[in-house]
């Protein structure tokens, strides 16, 4: 490994770690407040803490007007989208589920990158991403067991999954012209502009029933600080140096870090069927990241659109 890029792969250790938290802070905040309302009070918390500490610093950037409309779009798939279907997702599925899908990001990477990049897939690499859905189909459909899912809940995380490859082709755009603190800056202030609406129609009379609840403070700043600040500097910055695919590809830590930290925080249970599932997953993430096999070297090739 190039010393010039460790810091890139400590950050985006870090956002992993940040991330399979948040799973964990979703679930005791959303004993409070509802799902619209815990991502507005988090980009909200966020876009204060970051504005409060990088604009005396100057390292906010200003955004060149031909530039807004990737603002834009970058705040659709994230945090707009992203969070609204990951958010209702947790609040029906467990953490762990919730975490493996969500790690499936980098099985689809490839097929976007292929398209839109004419990057070669292998042979291997799909292998690689049928023995993930086979995984991910154990973990959420443990035999014996009530599944602690809605098929609601998992069609909301894959809407996720693919909102976050969207942001990441779109963040590698701008990374190369914007600093990672200017990028998670802008998008989560417009992205306040989207959920506000939706928080003004759907929640604002449970907000105002529920009122302060202390519980709900602490993991709802850690979702702000770590979860919606730190953890999309670290990958945005991660993009930038090492690329969208290896930067993906990290997300295969998440389940597993998500199932210990649910089963030390939040008592979820880790029965053998469900960590080999997440074994299966974390193997077929890696094998569909693996560029060359000596005996599976067969291209498949996506060719864009006319």
């Amino acid at each position: 490994m190039k010393k010039e890029l460790i810091p890139a792969y400590i950050s985006v250790i870090l956002a992993m770690t940040f991330w399979s938290m948040t799973y964990v802070w979703y679930k005791m905040v959303f004993e409070a407040y509802n799902p619209i309302t815990t991502v507005l009070l988090r980009l909200v918390l966020s876009s204060v803490i970051l504005v409060a500490l990088m604009w005396p610093t100057r390292q906010l950037q200003k955004v060149d007007p031909k530039d807004l409309k990737y603002f834009v779009l970058v705040t659709i798939f994230q945090p707009f989208l992203y969070f609204l279907c990951e958010s209702f997702g947790v609040k029906f599925v467990s953490s762990t589920i919730s975490a493996v899908i969500i790690s499936t990001i980098p099985l689809f990477s490839p097929f976007v990158t292929a398209y839109f990049f004419r990057e070669k897939i292998l042979r291997f690499n799909i292998i690689g991403i049928i023995i993930s859905i086979v995984g991910v189909g154990l973990v959420i459909f443990e035999w014996g067991k009530s599944i602690d899912a809605t098929v609601g809940g998992i069609l909301l995380l894959f809407v996720a999954v693919a909102a976050g490859i969207g942001y990441s082709i779109v963040v590698k755009k701008l990374s190369g012209k914007y600093n990672s603190i200017s990028i998670v800056t802008y998008h989560n202030i417009i992205g306040i502009f989207f959920f506000l609406p939706l928080f003004l129609i759907f929640d604002l009379d449970h907000f105002l029933t529920t009122g302060y609840v202390a519980e709900a403070v602490v993991p709802l700043l850690e979702l702000a600080i770590f979860g919606s600040s730190f953890a999309f500097i670290f990958f945005t910055f991660s993009i930038k140096k090492i690329g969208v695919t290896k930067s993906n590809a990290f997300t295969n830590a998440i389940p597993v870090l998500t199932a210990i930290f649910a089963y030390i925080m939040l008592g979820e249970t880790l029965t053998a069927i469900k960590m080999g599932g997440i074994g299966l997953v974390i193997a077929g993430l890696f094998m569909s990241q693996i560029k060359r096999f000596p005996r599976m070297r067969r291209k498949i090739y996506i060719r864009p659109s006319e």
